[in-house]
């Protein structure tokens, strides 16, 4: 187990997170048809909509309901119900999700029960609209947290009772925030092989894979059904994946009576299998024979990189679930994790950290600690420390604004992992500084040692 080191610093001098509303309204993005909502100032929510359209190069959806400094001290419900109203009016979305900031939390209201007496008042006017509240100050927590706290408010204020009949053939697969658009695609192309139909919550593949589409929408344009959530119940297994998922898989197994398999990953030749026979365990199906051939490359990949991989000293900054998968993933490729940063200390997967200790912290902390490593591992703000340290950087999570096809990468599974490891053993290569005649004979080039006896005495007065 490693030891968690706690950050005593008062303040951040580098960021590593990023924001607990920024976190929900990103899961938010995974339903259809719907509209994420910044309950604070336009400040707050000018920021995150920066990092969402420098990361994905995309149009986002992300309102806000722009508290000025007398809602500030009078109370915020005026301007949430307006906003909600204006949205409604504007762009009918299926479901509106509220993110609470930390202008709003410090003065302590009922959002609670705000939205009861909202949702009340605009009964004809909302129809069939959904709203969910997500508590998410900014003050604690972080992308991961926010993200776990909007996928279990949305089964808890959407998903309907259980059901008299499951339906044998569908799963509930509840995937992280550090997962891709590629990820997700892959996890549902598994669930089809084995004959399942899997309902994915939140699904950023069908909202922010980077298509056009045919004409101008105000909310997001795919992912999934509100419909989907509200029968939930159905599903005969939910697959959560990441520790902060714990949250809405209990959820769900409370209101509906659904059990659970949490993953803490699906990156690794252990962590794939894991996943595969559990399909074929929920399905009753052999393994597919393409998952057969893929698991087979694979372990040739395995092979092949590890010479690339064995002995290496890695640096990792990220949150805590992304940060178990990286560190364990470069563990079963045979290289160290030296140094593990984590954005938040809550969440209990830091304890199963393949390292000697997990230091909770910023990029601050990462480029002081993180001389010595082959390998700088966190998002695109690391960029810095890279130059600096002169230690190549493999980008990972969120914000990554300084490359391309970042949600097309995959990460999971037989095929992503083999992916991973050409992509890692491609830097450390790159990386590589041949050896020169100079550095390979000691003796060439040495500086000329003259015999004292041969050279002139000093001069004496």
């Amino acid at each position: 187990m490693a030891d968690i080191i706690r950050d005593l610093k008062a303040f951040s001098s580098n960021p590593l997170k990023s924001s607990q509303p920024l976190g929900a309204a990103f899961a938010f993005m995974g339903v259809a048809n719907a509209m994420p909502l910044f309950h604070g100032s336009q400040g707050c929510t000018s920021f995150a909509l920066v990092l969402f359209v420098r990361h994905f190069k995309e149009t986002i959806p992300l309102q806000t309901t722009a508290m000025d400094e007398v809602s500030t001290v009078l109370g915020g419900a005026d301007h949430l119900e307006e906003a909600i109203v204006n949205l409604k009016n504007r762009t009918n979305p299926s479901l509106i999700g509220v993110c609470t900031t930390a202008l709003v939390e410090t003065r302590g209201e009922d959002f609670a029960g705000d939205l009861a007496l909202i949702r009340e008042r605009q009964k004809e006017l909302l129809g069939e609209t959904r709203i969910v509240l997500a508590s998410t100050p900014d003050f604690s927590g972080s992308i991961e947290e926010g993200w776990g706290k909007a996928v279990k408010g949305m089964i808890e204020t959407i998903t309907g009772p259980q059901p008299l009949r499951r339906n044998p053939r569908r799963i509930a697969i509840l995937p992280g925030w550090h997962l891709t658009v590629a990820d997700i695609e892959l996890i549902a192309e598994h669930a089809e092989m084995f004959g399942l139909e899997a309902t994915i919550l939140p699904d950023i593949s069908g909202a922010l894979d980077g298509t056009v589409p045919g004409k101008w929408i105000p909310t997001t344009y795919g992912g999934c059904q509100v419909s989907d959530i509200e029968t939930l119940g159905e599903c005969v297994h939910t697959i959560a994946i990441g520790e902060h998922m714990r949250g809405a898989a209990e959820a769900l197994k409370a209101k509906a009576g659904v059990d659970y398999t949490l993953l803490p990953t699906l990156t690794g030749l252990k962590a794939s299998d894991r996943f595969v026979t559990l399909l074929a365990r929920i399905s009753g199906a052999v393994v597919p024979a393409k998952l057969r051939r893929r698991r087979s490359q694979l372990c040739d990949a395995m092979l092949d990189g590890h010479f690339h991989f064995g002995g290496k000293q890695v640096a990792i900054a990220a949150e805590p679930d992304h940060l178990y998968m990286l560190a364990s993933f470069f563990s079963e490729m045979g290289a160290t994790t030296s140094l593990a940063i984590a954005s938040t200390g809550d969440n209990p997967i830091l304890a199963s950290v393949p390292a000697e200790t997990v230091r909770v912290g910023d990029l601050g902390d990462f480029e002081d600690m993180a001389g010595g490593a082959d390998l700088l591992v966190t998002h695109a703000h690391g960029r810095q420390a890279s130059e600096r340290l002169g230690i190549p950087l493999m980008r990972v999570g969120f914000p990554i604004f300084d490359r391309l096809g970042t949600q097309h990468r995959k990460s999971v599974g037989y095929e992503g992992t083999r992916d991973l490891i050409f992509e890692v053993a491609n830097i450390f290569q790159g990386a590589r500084v041949e050896p020169t005649p100079d550095s390979l004979n000691p003796f060439r080039n040495r500086e000329t040692h003259h015999d004292s006896r041969s050279s002139p005495e000093p001069r004496r007065h």
